[in-house]
């Protein structure tokens, strides 16, 4: 959060808004010190239900949208930190540049998907997937009036319906031992991972225009 906080007071006088939200049910206690140690001056939003996670489809964090000024997706991706992290174990140093070139250019920029390249990297729920969302929420209702053993109940739900979710997954974990990055999400991405899969989907950065 530092490093975009210094990119955003670079790039703020261009007409460019950061809105950062934390996926946290924990809400301001759990994560509202993240924000006040990077002093932070973009929006910032701590949003207990994943409710943008649904809105945009988001399976992971960190994951970027790009929004142009008429409200449109002109990007959306997974794994979108601001520099590489612990000696590359996590993040790349390309994603800055293409934002930065976004808010050069505009529409005009070459890192901006045409409409249907959006919707193909936009993930497609199954109607199964369609209902953790609601189960998720009663997980979340029952987790902030202190009823942990039904919370969990409807957390398992909301994984159970989707899967594909580290999201759901990694809040549910949070409140358990070894935390949202412990031993059982360590194991289910290496499992991904050595069948061949990715824990964050390929950033696809390669000139459109």
């Amino acid at each position: 959060m530092p490093v975009w906080q210094s990119i955003y007071e670079e790039l703020k006088s261009d007409t460019f808004e950061i809105i950062s939200v934390a996926q946290d049910t924990g809400g301001e206690e759990a994560a509202g010190g993240i924000f006040d140690d990077a002093n932070v001056t973009y929006t910032s939003i701590i949003d207990v239900n994943h409710h943008i996670s649904s809105l945009y489809n988001l399976l992971n964090v960190p994951s970027g949208v790009w929004i142009d000024e008429t409200g449109k997706i002109a990007r959306i991706n997974e794994g979108t930190y601001a520099k590489t992290h612990f000696d590359g174990a996590w993040g790349t140093d390309d994603y800055v540049p293409i934002v930065r070139d976004w808010v050069a250019n505009g529409e005009d920029s070459q890192y901006v998907w045409d409409s249907e390249k959006v919707r193909e990297n936009i993930f497609q729920r199954t109607p199964e997937a369609e209902k953790a969302q609601p189960a998720f929420r009663l997980g979340t209702y029952y987790f902030t009036n202190g009823n942990d053993e039904k919370a969990e109940q409807y957390w398992t739900l909301a994984q159970e319906l989707d899967p594909d979710s580290w999201n759901y997954l990694r809040q549910d974990l949070q409140y358990e031992d070894g935390g949202s990055a412990g031993p059982e999400w360590s194991e289910r991405r290496e499992r991904i991972e050595g069948a061949g899969g990715t824990y964050y989907a390929p950033l696809d950065i390669e000139q459109d225009n």
